[in-house]
């Protein structure tokens, strides 16, 4: 899962224009001043293009929910992603 979370890490950082030193599984986006609404559009959008993937609209509205977090938001990816 390591090259995931790298890669994972490398868009937050693009999007949020901010240096992101660690990104640990119990993160949530609260952690991130600028991860808001319309980041987290874009976030998904930067995921869906660099993994070629698609996130169905519940996934979308899910991983914003209480209890979700980084660690959940990589299981997922790994799910659908192709294997790398």
């Amino acid at each position: 899962m390591e090259p995931i979370r790298e890669k994972l890490k490398n868009i937050l950082q693009q999007v949020l224009d901010q240096e992101i030193d660690r990104l640990a599984d119990e993160m949530t986006a609260a952690d991130f001043p600028d991860w808001d609404s319309l980041a987290h559009l874009n976030i998904v959008v930067a995921i869906e293009r660099a993994f070629q993937i698609r996130f169905a609209a519940a996934e979308i509205s899910k991983l914003k929910q209480p209890g979700q977090n980084i660690g959940s938001f990589l299981g997922l990816i790994a799910q659908k992603a192709p294997p790398q």
